[in-house]
């Protein structure tokens, strides 16, 4: 069994029609149907018609990622997609053989048959090492460095991690030869950092401040029940231009689910349409009299807060809405 790194678009552009179809797929879709081309100087042949004003060396380089994936990659092997739309890592086992589907999108035109085992491991999962090797600046990708077949096959069944050997430091054999993408690196270990220090209501207080530093008005809720709603912010001077967010703050590995996602949108949506009516004034916040804020303020926790106990059960009790300096 091989381990491969395959990417369905540099942006992410093919990664939901791989997994509607059970599919892994890559671009180039100017070369046509490879079905009949059977070595890697034909793929070389094939680039140079295609790409005449391309260097040699990135011909030589889209060859070798081409021709693994065509003919490289066998039946069985494990797939490992790095998702552009998600802090998260795709698995999955190699069911068949190479296909060029000329209606699919073109990012992902040639295909090989996948039977996805996860489609939602998040990265913080991903020792750090395979991250590294994961973030390869290719299409295609063979990782082999430090034991990572068995190590992801370990992860994949649920079992104890799996030994490595020594980490090597990358050299110009198998997968360390690629460029890396050091942005998503420095991105996990920001996250992972920020996993160690933050949790419960001090992510949500951090969120807070990370809004007020983008310019957003902001309310935290106190710590305890909510209503599914942490943060309540809003742009301009007093909150009430541009965007308003309803944010829900949820700490650990586990990704936010589709209900909680509709709950939070709902809310939001009743925030848009309840907090606010049209000639209607609110009560006196509390802190709303500290120079420069003004006496009265719309209520925008009224319609909010009966929203979330609906969806909830809860009340949502936000304590100052705003915050002046």
């Amino acid at each position: 069994m091989t381990l491969w790194l395959v990417r369905c678009g540099s942006r992410g552009e093919g990664e939901n029609y791989a997994f509607t179809n059970n599919v892994v797929g890559i671009g180039w879709p100017e070369l046509g149907d490879l079905s009949a081309v059977h070595s890697l100087e034909a793929v070389k042949q094939r680039l140079g018609e295609q790409y005449p004003d391309a260097k040699q060396s990135r011909i030589t380089n889209w060859a070798g990622q081409i021709d693994a994936f065509t003919r490289r990659i066998k039946e069985g092997d494990l797939v490992a997609l790095p998702l552009k739309t998600a802090p998260a890592v795709a698995f999955g086992r190699v069911r068949g053989g190479y296909r060029f589907d000329v209606k699919a999108p073109e990012q992902i035109r040639h295909q090989r048959s996948v039977q996805w085992i996860r489609e939602d491991i998040p990265r913080s999962e991903i020792d750090q090492d395979l991250l590294f090797s994961l973030g390869a600046y290719m299409t295609v990708c063979q990782i082999k460095r430090n034991n990572a077949e068995k190590r992801i096959e370990a992860l994949l069944a649920g079992k104890p991690a799996v030994e490595s050997a020594p980490h090597k430091v990358p050299s110009d054999e198998g997968d360390g030869s690629a460029p890396v993408d050091f942005d998503r690196l420095s991105r996990d270990q920001i996250s992972k950092r920020i996993a160690a220090r933050f949790n419960g209501h001090e992510l949500a207080q951090l969120v807070g401040e990370i809004l007020r530093a983008e310019g957003f008005v902001t309310s935290v809720s106190p710590a305890g029940p909510d209503g599914g709603v942490d943060i309540l912010a809003g742009q301009g001077s007093m909150g009430f231009d541009g965007a308003m967010l309803a944010v829900q703050v949820k700490s650990g590995a586990q990704q936010a689910d589709a209900p909680y996602v509709a709950r939070a949108s709902r809310c939001h949506v009743q925030l848009r349409r309840l907090a606010w009516p049209a000639g209607e004034l609110g009560r006196v916040h509390q802190g709303s009299s500290r120079r420069g804020a003004p006496p009265f303020l719309p209520d925008p926790s009224v319609g909010l807060r009966r929203a979330c106990r609906q969806d909830h059960g809860q009340t949502f009790t936000p304590g100052s809405m705003f915050s002046y300096s």
